[in-house]
């Protein structure tokens, strides 16, 4: 359910907020929500109406995160109407956000890592070249999945030290291929050249799905994912493509590299969500001391 004012508002912040595709998707969803949730609907709605609305976020099992989504939805839905003139007040005003605690990322140890890869390239043929590939540069680099599947063969046919990504909202950053990943889609594209028919076009994907029109689509990569983290002896609950880019962060800075540089490799806004690693690698490091230091005991 949408109205021409959540219309207005989803031109303005595609147009002059440069807001990407996915925000899009999910302030249209939130609205709509909220439209057909709220009694009258937003634009004649009172303050009850829409703190009625959103009390009942949480008694259809909504998360804390997914309701305080829609709350700044809302909000901002109604800032907007109220610089347009169409309402005179805000009823969203009162709104709080739910507590919720800070989830830290799943991530895994270097070993976990290592056991990753050996697996893939346990596999046959050209599917564990592609395999080794796709993991050392999601690692290697702290790809998003979207951005590691964008990826074009022209982009790595002079094996460069570093990629130009573009990431969210079409913002673009420099991010670092290590010897091992470099290595990896060198093989991954003699396989890659080996495999494809001369009559056929090649694809500009670096990794092509199957039928060679498409890139892979991350639901594959994940599914392949998880067989590999079996054969690692991986729970593959514990394996995603978004653990990876977790991995990438949290060896960083285990390793001692500068917060704000990892912010930079993330391509992270606000240096806060970078900031949620520091807390994996300190318990992490914590956790290896109480078990290693020939010292350390239970209280």
């Amino acid at each position: 359910m949408s109205s021409p004012q959540i219309e207005a508002f989803l031109e303005m912040m595609a147009v002059e907020r440069d807001a990407s595709p996915h925000t899009l998707s999910a302030y249209a969803r939130d609205l709509a929500d909220a439209e057909g949730g709220v009694d009258g609907g937003l634009m004649t709605a009172d303050e009850t109406a829409v703190e009625r609305w959103y009390a009942g976020l949480a008694a259809r099992g909504l998360s804390p995160a997914t309701q305080s989504r829609r709350r700044a939805a809302v909000r901002q839905f109604y800032r907007f109407a109220l610089g347009e003139g169409w309402r005179q007040d805000d009823p969203s005003r009162r709104l709080d956000a739910p507590k919720q605690g800070r989830p830290l990322p799943n991530t895994l140890t270097r070993d976990e890592i290592e056991a990753l890869l050996e697996a893939a390239a346990a596999r046959d043929g050209a599917a564990g070249i592609r395999m080794v590939a796709l993991v050392e540069l999601a690692y290697a680099s702290g790809l998003r999945v979207s951005e590691l599947l964008a990826l074009k063969v022209e982009a790595v046919r002079r094996d460069p030290a570093w990629l130009i990504v573009r990431g969210k909202g079409g913002k673009e950053r420099l991010a670092p291929l290590n010897a091992s990943a470099r290595e990896a889609v060198k093989a991954w594209l003699e396989a890659r050249d080996a495999a494809r028919k001369p009559e056929t076009p090649d694809s500009v994907w670096l990794f092509p799905s199957p039928v060679g029109k498409a890139a892979l689509t991350p639901r594959r990569f994940a599914q392949m994912l998880d067989q590999a983290a079996i054969d690692a002896g991986i729970d593959p609950a514990r394996v995603s493509p978004h653990v990876l880019r977790h991995a990438f962060a949290t060896h960083l800075l285990e390793g001692g590299a500068d917060l704000r540089v990892v912010q930079t490799l993330l391509g992270h806004a606000d240096i806060a969500t970078t900031q949620i690693y520091t807390h994996v690698a300190t318990d992490r490091l914590a956790k290896m001391v109480q078990e290693k230091h020939p010292l350390a005991r239970d209280d």
